[in-house]
């Protein structure tokens, strides 16, 4: 499992205690993070210093968001191999409605649609909705 130092380092950012606390979160986190989420976590930090974060982190290729056809934004740790010039995360996001959590499901790509001539895909995402499989076997 990397470091959350190790992250930082291979993405050029400077190594501060705050951002090592984000970047953990997201280690120890199985699903997508909303900033209410990551303010809870660690104890309300300052908003903005959080909202910096989260941008820096998501253009350099760190997080990604996860779209799960909610109105919350969420953030999801990206591949190793993404990067500031090129995300890989085009992959589905599962969302359950029974504990609310969203999940990417990295094994399965968003398909390759054609569209018809003239239109020009910048991102393409896929939301799968239903039970997770945590609350599927506490139901069993």
């Amino acid at each position: 499992m990397s470091k959350p130092e190790d992250i930082l380092k291979k993405h050029g950012l400077r190594i501060t205690d705050f951002r090592q606390d984000v970047v953990q979160l997201f280690l120890d986190t199985r699903h997508a993070l909303s900033n209410q989420d990551i303010e809870q976590s660690l104890g309300n930090p300052d908003r903005i210093t959080l909202y910096r974060t989260l941008k820096n982190f998501e253009e350099k290729g760190i997080i990604h968001r996860a779209v799960d056809g909610t109105t919350t934004s969420k953030y999801a740790l990206c591949e190793s191999d993404c990067t500031e010039h090129k995300h890989l995360d085009e992959h589905v996001h599962f969302y359950c409605e029974q504990c609310k959590n969203t999940f990417c499901v990295d094994e399965v790509e968003v398909p390759n649609v054609q569209l018809p001539e003239g239109y020009v895909v910048i991102n393409a995402s896929m939301i799968m909705q239903g039970i997770c499989k945590s609350c599927k076997e506490i139901k069993s």
